[in-house]
């Protein structure tokens, strides 16, 4: 799941130090490196529900459709009620995910015993939801975007009575420590090169690095 990557619609808690546009840089790259990630793993063929138009960072293989209801948890729900199997649910804001972590995370959905997979995130969200059988009211009504989203998913699978699988914590992008953070696990990525490049550059193109608290 994915917004375009649009200035002023994405990532925009990364402002300051970044404008707008650089954001949106930053967030196109996060986006491509998680599509990437996503083909390139040994998995049925992925889809994405996109918020926003589709562009040039669109692999053509991918499947896309776009997203449905209100809320994030409506537009989850929507997505896991088009299912007609096993589902893994990801996002955009954790572009060092790999295909190997992608295809761990299947592995489990289908090992016996397991219902469902979680992959926390660090700011207390998720960045992975998994679900052996489509079921729309596992995240229906579950608070979206707060600091104890992935407590609060993770009890209603329990409820649910599904034996869940807790998949490695992951740092969320969001602010420009997370930025930075990430960007130094995956060197090389287009990621990282996005996050350097708007970093060198400035606000508005003025060049010089800004001072980003944890970076020394």
């Amino acid at each position: 799941m994915a917004k375009a990557p649009v200035p002023g619609a994405v990532k925009t808690r990364l402002c300051p130090p970044f404008d707008l546009g650089q954001a949106a840089r930053v967030a196109e790259a996060a986006l491509a490196d998680t599509l990437a990630a996503a083909v390139r793993a040994d998995a049925p063929a992925p889809m994405l529900a996109l918020d926003g138009p589709p562009g040039p960072w669109l692999p053509s293989s991918l499947r896309v459709v776009p997203q449905r209801g209100r809320g994030l948890d409506e537009r989850i729900a929507a997505v896991l009620a088009d299912a007609d199997g096993p589902v893994l649910v990801i996002g955009m804001d954790t572009p060092q995910m790999t295909p190997r972590l992608l295809e761990s995370a299947i592995g489990l959905l289908e090992s016996p015993g397991i219902d469902a997979v979680l992959g926390p995130a660090v700011d207390g969200g998720w960045w992975a939801m998994g679900l052996r059988w489509p079921c729309p009211e596992a995240v229906l009504g579950v608070p979206m975007s707060v600091p104890f989203t992935g407590a609060a998913q993770r009890e209603r699978l329990c409820l649910l009575g599904l034996r869940c699988a807790v998949l490695p914590v992951l740092r969320d992008v969001d602010r420009i420590e997370d930025a930075v953070a990430v960007a130094a696990e995956v060197p090389g990525s287009r990621f990282a090169a996005a996050v350097d490049a708007c970093l060198t550059e400035g606000v508005g193109g003025a060049r010089g690095r800004p001072v980003v608290a944890g970076t020394r």
